[in-house]
């Protein structure tokens, strides 16, 4: 058996009645998207874009950072069977971008999302379709979530947090869901939440549980920076707890890692984190996994290991629940 690699580039624009995608017709009649092998020295992504200039003349690198959809094919080929594996990613255009077809297909076509599901696809194309459909929608919401989450200073006449918002980041359908305390002074200044030396060492701890940082969604329960790092006051913890709330039922992941006595405690109503560190909670569906927060252990190196151990322990529900 041999196998192969491919990578393709969903685009959209927008449509007066919501997003378009393109789509190219083959000679068979069914439509795909512009998609290819993976040539030596690149990287998936660089070929979907590589692939869409030259099935459908479109440059597009502005490509979303964090979707990514992979299915497998099977097929014979000269009595040989090939598996395939196939990366797309998801792009949108500018509204009067033109297309240029190659010779490989017949034409092109855009359609909303409701047209193309009339449309004749290929089983994966359909699939694709709907889970792009529902990330979307998921995205769409957050940034809604975010805009009105963001006003909150000048909602607060005694607002004492940073006037800065500091907004999640990862995929809107991230299985996993890391949840810290607040940003501190890196994120504060950079807009990115852990991007300091606590952020250094959760993307090693991540590692160790088999996880990549693109991969999950990372928010905090209060995503101002609160003064000289202080704790969030209890009126701050309330005033941003239902929009951490919102983020989980928008993500709808399977596993939360919770960091930190104060993430624990919103969450879960939970006791001291030291002495419930490395345990799973199920509540409403999803799987809670209290950590320690990793300020802990950049703080006090005794911590380190006990951090280390409990995403060492955590890699083997990851498996589990099939979440990497």
């Amino acid at each position: 058996m041999r196998f192969e690699f491919s990578a393709g580039l969903l685009i959209h624009k927008r449509g007066p009645e919501g997003p378009l995608f393109l789509f190219l017709r083959r000679e068979d009649g069914f439509l795909d998207i512009p998609k290819g092998h993976i040539e030596k020295g690149e990287n998936a992504r660089e070929a979907a874009i590589r692939e869409t200039l030259e099935e459908a003349g479109i440059r597009e690198e502005n490509t979303d950072p964090f979707y990514r959809y992979d299915y497998r094919i099977w097929f014979l080929y000269r009595g040989e069977k090939i598996k395939k594996k196939i990366s797309v990613f998801l792009a949108e255009t500018d509204d009067d971008v033109k297309v240029k077809i190659s010779y490989e297909h017949e034409g092109y076509v855009w359609l909303g999302y409701k047209d193309a599901e009339r449309a004749k696809l290929f089983k994966d194309e359909r699939l694709l379709l709907k889970d792009v459909h529902t990330y979307m929608d998921k995205k769409e919401e957050m940034e809604k979530l975010n805009v009105d989450y963001k006003a909150m200073p000048s909602r607060h006449r005694s607002w004492r947090l940073s006037g800065r918002f500091v907004k999640g980041e990862g995929p809107v359908n991230a299985k996993v869901v890391v949840v810290g305390q607040a940003p501190g002074a890196f994120e504060d200044a950079e807009g990115r939440p852990f991007v300091g030396r606590s952020g250094v060492l959760l993307n090693h701890l991540l590692e160790l549980a088999g996880l990549r940082r693109d991969k999950v969604y990372i928010t905090s329960v209060v995503q101002f920076f609160p003064p000289k790092n202080r704790l969030p006051s209890a009126s701050e913890v309330n005033a941003c707890r239902s929009y951490l709330i919102r983020q989980i039922g928008i993500i709808k992941p399977r596993l939360v890692i919770t960091l930190g006595n104060l993430s624990a405690s919103v969450l879960l109503d939970g006791g001291r984190v030291m002495k419930s560190h490395g345990s799973v909670v199920r509540k409403d569906g999803i799987m809670y996994f209290i950590t320690l927060h990793p300020a802990a252990a950049v703080r006090i190196k005794r911590n380190m290991p006990i951090i280390e151990d409990d995403f060492r322990k955590l890699k083997v529900l990851v498996r589990e629940l099939h979440v990497a």
